[in-house]
């Protein structure tokens, strides 16, 4: 997955794009893409392009106050916007503060979509296409992540969703694009419940973290070893072992209770990483109770097993 940076802004839309003249204000949804350069920006921003949005590429961030205010006077012709933005300089991530301060003063309904990868990740990734990153200067490429990843520390903080690319192919990218925007009604909240193995490292776009190593491993057991936690079997030992009933009962009612703040901060997804040794056997069943709980308290969820098969 790559992306190119250009020095000049690109426009690129899914609707008509006619310039009309009128009176009407409704205010466009906006959806801000950033991130890592290489974590693929542009591949989210052209997923999105084919769904209809209006897409601007390499915008100033002082611009997109003006470019939602243009799509409030498009008469709906412009009613969803994306605006893809890197930050290379402290001048250009305060501006970028300044403009959200100013479209939270307009009650502007904005998201924040953080692109991540693993710095080995990105390195592989401009290696492949033989460019240097935009922050390296006369240092090598690890320099430039170095640098961007302390730039952008703050804008990933305030990110409503990230998306840590590092394992995924653009088809992948353009799946968990579609999961979260190609629906006809936004949901009050989407989750993602990610179940992984902490020999594997942490999931970097977790916001929450669950942790499954209390209950019994059904890897010493032979007759489940060779199974997943997809498997009947394996999900009724893991579920049968003292503790793991109450466990997610207990978990399923904090989650209803981090959900409702959520919902009162305007948070719109959350990703909520179930783990054990390896990824296969406890975090896969968790996973899958926790996300069926979830669905049925009205939680649009998706499950994604992410080292599952790995071992």
């Amino acid at each position: 997955m790559t992306e190119h940076d250009g020095d000049e802004a690109q426009v690129g839309t899914g609707t008509t794009g006619e310039t009309v003249e009128a009176t009407e204000t409704a205010i466009p949804e906006l959806v801000i893409i950033s991130g890592m350069s290489g974590a693929g920006r542009s591949t989210a921003a052209k997923c999105l392009e084919d769904l209809g949005w209006f897409v601007v590429d390499n915008l100033p961030p002082a611009l997109i106050p003006t470019m939602v205010e243009l799509g409030a006077r498009s008469q709906g012709n412009v009613a969803r916007i994306a605006v893809v933005v890197d930050v290379r300089g402290r001048r250009f991530f305060d501006n970028l503060r300044e403009s959200l301060a100013d479209l939270d003063v307009k009650n502007v309904t904005r998201r924040i979509v953080f692109l991540e990868s693993s710095d080995d990740a990105l390195v592989r990734r401009f290696e492949s296409v033989r460019r240097p990153h935009p922050l390296q200067g006369d240092g090598r490429i690890v320099d430039g992540i170095a640098a961007e990843r302390d730039l952008l520390r703050e804008l990933r903080g305030d990110a409503d969703l990230v998306i840590d690319t590092s394992s995924l192919n653009v088809h992948e990218l353009r799946a968990k694009m579609d999961a979260q925007f190609a629906g006809d009604e936004e949901p009050e909240l989407r989750a993602t419940v990610m179940s992984f193995g902490y020999k594997y490292g942490l999931p970097v776009d977790a916001d929450l973290v669950v942790d499954c190593r209390f209950l019994p491993n059904p890897h010493w057991v032979p007759e489940l070893r060779p199974f997943t936690g997809l498997n009947e079997e394996v999900s009724n030992y893991v579920f049968s072992r003292p503790g793991a009933k109450e466990f997610l009962d207990q978990y399923t009612e904090l989650l209803q209770l981090i959900a409702r703040g959520y919902r009162r901060e305007g948070k719109r997804y959350v990703t909520i990483a179930v783990g054990c040794t390896g990824g296969k056997h406890r975090s896969v069943a968790m996973s899958e109770k926790l996300a069926s709980r979830l669905a049925s308290e009205g939680v649009e969820t998706v499950v994604v097993h992410r080292d599952m098969g790995r071992e």
